[in-house]
């Protein structure tokens, strides 16, 4: 039994398998520098969007490991998103990530835009990313998406695997 309380969290209106990635231009933080790049821009064949609570999380850095160890970012370019700024990014990334690019969306606009938005418990007027996957073709239609439900939860990572090689097979 974990020593900490599993929330349920709200319902969320949150991208499906057949939408098409919305579009937007955040600073893209990668090993050596960051830009303000559009996903358009950024995404030029099958990719995983990894929307994740603030860096130092430590939901945010199981996921980052399994990222890591599953070699993900061999396979499809990984871009993470969250509210943390370019420099915990480049934190983030200098310890995990492999391969890994990260938007930065302090306002949580584009959380909000693809649905998966949390308002943390306990800090007013403070929005993260609820741990989210969406696989997206090269034409950035989402072709697998998994949400958390709950805090904390975790993707079953078998069944991303499955989905990231069903979609490289077929590219």
């Amino acid at each position: 039994m974990p020593d900490f309380d599993v929330v349920t969290l709200p319902e969320t209106e949150h991208l499906e398998p057949g939408d098409p990635a919305p579009e937007f231009t955040r600073p893209l933080v990668g090993p050596e520098f960051w830009e303000d790049r559009s996903l358009s821009d950024a995404v030029d064949g099958p990719s995983l969007l990894v929307f994740h609570p603030m860096d130092g999380a430590f939901q945010t850095t199981y996921l980052y490991n399994e990222i890591d160890d599953r070699g993900w970012a061999d396979d499809v370019a990984v871009f993470g998103v969250s509210i943390s700024s370019p420099y915990e990014h480049k934190r983030l990334l200098a310890e995990r990530g492999e391969g890994v690019r990260a938007f930065s969306d302090p306002s949580a606009e584009v959380i909000r835009e693809y649905g998966v938005d949390h308002d943390i418990d306990g800090m007013a007027g403070i929005t993260e990313a609820r741990p989210a996957l969406f696989l997206l073709d090269a034409d950035r239609t989402v072709t697998y998406a998994w949400i958390a439900g709950e805090h904390p939860e975790f993707p079953e990572y078998d069944a991303v695997d499955s989905a990231i090689a069903a979609l490289v097979d077929s590219s």
